[in-house]
């Protein structure tokens, strides 16, 4: 008897650990999925975004527990996921960071700059954990993302948010392994056919400060813009010359101002 209840005993921890196994991670990004699609508001069809951060506000349990699960994940666990699901998962963290950065002083500023750019710089200030570590923003984006040989994907910038409206758009949908290709076309053709951050006008190609600060990215940027001709200018002539390589390029001034719905 004493054997047959040490055997179901033995039976039931199994079981328990092997479902507590088999969970894991989630990485559907259900819960973090759920909130943009109620607090990002989508605008010029698409191309661009505001965040409702009040509402966020009145869920920050809600984005709270999401963070949580981000930062119980182990480093060991992470290094054996596919290079789409670490990709998705950090990009996640990073907009969703961002958006708990801005709510520890929202309403109460007007730019993430606000917090300032050397005392209390938002993207230097370690005020979250990752892997067991006290993390910050650039981490995620130049040590981990943009580190060489690491994941060479300049679309990174196209989903990656800073709440700011000079930024690629706050996308109303988490980042997933299954769509994550997908995803990041799409973000690119969203910015990039944004006339108000990027457009062939007067002869110039005239593009987001991103290209400048991250120049290194792109390669040779007159050949990466030239795949996107199309969608960089309106006139078959524009294409053509942007397609040619044959463009001189400018860079529009960044706008900091915080990429609020409740403006």
């Amino acid at each position: 008897m004493n054997r047959f209840v040490a055997s179901l005993v033995a039976g039931l921890l199994l079981c328990l650990c092997g479902g507590a196994m088999a969970q894991g991670f989630d990485h559907s990004h259900k819960a973090w999925d759920a909130l943009l699609g109620k607090n990002v508001v989508v605008l010029q069809g698409g191309k661009a975004s505001q965040v409702r951060y009040a509402e966020f506000a009145r869920e920050r349990p809600a984005l709270k527990a999401y963070l949580d699960t981000l930062s119980k994940v182990p480093e060991a666990e992470f290094n054996g996921w596919s290079r789409e699901q670490r990709m998705a998962f950090l990009i996640n963290a990073y907009n969703a960071f961002t958006v708990e950065k801005i709510l520890t002083r929202y309403p109460n500023l007007k730019s993430i700059r606000d917090f300032g750019t050397v005392f209390g710089n938002p993207w230097k200030d370690k005020f979250f954990t990752l892997f067991g570590r006290e993390s910050f923003l650039d981490q995620i984006e130049h040590e981990t993302l943009r580190k060489p040989g690491a994941y060479n994907e300049p679309r990174v910038h196209y989903a990656l948010n800073c709440a700011s409206i000079g930024c690629p758009m706050l996308r109303e949908e988490a980042y997933t392994a299954a769509k994550l290709e997908r995803q990041l076309d799409e973000q690119a053709i969203r910015f990039l056919s944004d006339r108000s951050r990027n457009r062939y006008e007067n002869g110039k190609l005239e593009v987001s400060k991103i290209f400048d600060w991250f120049k290194e990215d792109f390669g040779m940027r007159e050949q990466y813009f030239a795949k996107y001709a199309k969608v960089l200018a309106e006139t078959p002539e524009g294409q053509k010359v942007v397609a040619e390589g044959k463009a001189p390029l400018s860079f529009l001034e960044y706008d900091w101002s915080l990429n609020d719905a409740r403006k």
